[in-house]
């Protein structure tokens, strides 16, 4: 049973939404004021359907509905309303197209309005279409005049007035502050929005900009306002032109009177400390000229600059010199230290695209650092060379072959040093550039010991390919000393 009823409604419903989907027209259309705008209807799939009369009414608020337009085939046209007298009509007259046209649109004249159709035998039928009303806003921007103070002001507004929908307001600027809007619904259904921005005004903000962006449906892009604040201060004096190298009887120094200051300066005064300006001084505005530098100009000046807000002073003592200040002394250490560090920046870059470029050569070129330590490098001609050089199976050295295999002799001397001799019967300085042995009166060495017959091995030159098998005695005559040797 339920299930019943529930395909009943459903079949019912879905009738409903056919007959009611025969009645065509817009679901929205926009317009503005003192426009028109064209509201289509027309029936369609009439069928056996036969339509008495078409009407249109207006709904403002929901469930409060008015005629505003009436057609039927046999009496044709009334328009009921007097709020649409005149500005309301059919754009064909006929039951199958009942379209109207509504002129000069107001504010007031946004809603719902139902084209309804009385028909037979289905009874009525309708479709319904929203009117929205745009309108664009009036935007406006300014900058609030404020004075230099810590506490927060209002320093700019910016205004959407009488727009709909709603417009938003946004600020940009770099300044710290913050800002609040207000929306107040107008009697037509538009809506003023305001935007304000507050902040601690200082001389600093002044001049400095601020962009209001207003953006309405109606506005293809936000439309913006660049502002400059305004802050207002008194004057702040500075005095400029000074040296401090004013000697006796230099001639045209200059002193000017600068002035910060919001609104202009309107009055700007020079004063002496003594009173009485010397006779080489003259004031032209805001200028003090010097025409020639004495004792007389050894004072304190005063410039004082005054506004609407208030005045400003700044004072300057003048000391004179009797001998000008030396040039270099003025001017040449700032330019030398500039020198000195342009030439260190260069030298630093220099330096460093030198060791790019050797790194970046040493990388292509395949060299990089050692990957092992080298051996010591190996006295030419010494014994260590002579031990590892190869020798053949006749004059190889082992540790197990015993010394006896070289004659050997070991000779002991008189005196504190030991002297090899490398002959008995040769005589004079010793060969070898050994230490000089101790001669007697008769110029002779001294004699050999006879405890012993061992003499030492001949000296193997560096350049000796073979080393023979037996040494022989080395005449006295030859040279010990082995072929020199270039490192």
């Amino acid at each position: 049973m339920i299930h019943c009823c529930l395909i009943l409604s459903a079949c019912l419903l879905s009738s409903q939404a056919v007959w009611s989907q025969r009645v065509r027209v817009e679901p929205e259309v926009t317009a503005y004021p003192n426009g028109s705008v064209n509201l289509r209807c027309e029936f369609t799939n009439s069928g056996i359907t036969k339509l008495t009369q078409v009407s249109w009414m207006f709904e403002r608020v929901e469930g409060d509905r008015h005629n505003i337009a009436v057609f039927h085939p046999l009496y044709g046209a009334s328009f009921p309303n007097k709020d649409f007298d005149g500005r309301v009509s059919f754009t064909q007259g006929s039951l199958e197209n009942p379209s109207i046209r509504i002129d000069k649109l107001r504010m007031a004249d946004a809603g719902r309005y139902i084209c309804e159709y009385a028909t037979y035998p289905s009874g009525n039928e309708q479709g319904t279409t929203t009117l929205i009303m745009l309108a664009k806003p009036r935007n406006s921007a300014t900058a609030i005049p404020v004075r230099a103070s810590s506490s927060e002001v209002v320093v700019a507004s910016c205004e959407a007035a009488q727009g709909k929908p709603e417009a938003t307001i946004s600020w940009i600027t770099t300044i710290a502050g913050r800002y609040n809007h207000t929306s107040v619904p107008e009697r037509d259904g538009t809506v003023t929005v305001k935007s304000e921005y507050r902040m601690i005004p200082t001389p600093a903000e002044n001049g400095k900009e601020i962009t209001c962006l207003v953006n309405q449906r109606t506005q293809i892009e936000p439309k913006a306002f660049a502002l400059k604040l305004v802050v207002e201060y008194p004057p702040t004096v500075t005095i400029e032109g000074y040296d401090n190298n004013w000697y006796m009887g230099r001639t045209d120094a200059v002193l000017t009177c600068q002035a910060d200051a919001n609104p202009a300066p309107t009055d700007v005064s020079w004063t002496v400390a003594s009173g009485q300006f010397p006779p080489s001084v003259r004031v032209d505005q805001n200028r003090l000229l010097v025409r020639k530098v004495d004792e007389t100009v050894n004072t304190t000046f005063v410039c004082e600059v005054k506004n609407s807000l208030g005045s400003g002073k700044k004072e300057l003592v003048a000391m004179v010199i009797d001998k000008p200040l030396p040039a270099q002394a003025r001017s040449a250490g700032p330019v030398i230290g500039g020198i000195i560090a342009a030439i260190i920046i260069l030298c630093l870059i220099g330096a460093g695209v030198a060791m790019y470029h050797k790194r970046r050569q040493s990388m292509e070129n395949g060299e990089g650092p050692p990957k092992h330590k080298p051996p010591p490098p190996m006295k030419s001609g010494s014994s260590t060379e002579i031990l590892n050089k190869p020798q053949d199976k006749t004059t190889s050295i082992t540790e197990t072959q015993p010394l006896s295999n070289y004659e050997t002799n070991y000779y002991e001397t008189n005196s504190a040093e030991p002297v090899t001799y490398l002959d008995d019967d040769n005589t004079g300085p010793p060969a070898n550039g050994g230490t000089p042995t101790v001669w007697d009166g008769s110029g002779h060495p001294p004699e050999k010991d006879d405890t012993t017959d061992e003499t030492l091995p001949p000296y193997e030159p560096a350049d000796q390919n073979d080393v023979e098998a037996n040494y022989t005695k080395v005449a006295f005559e030859e040279s010990f000393v082995s072929n020199p040797m270039l490192v």
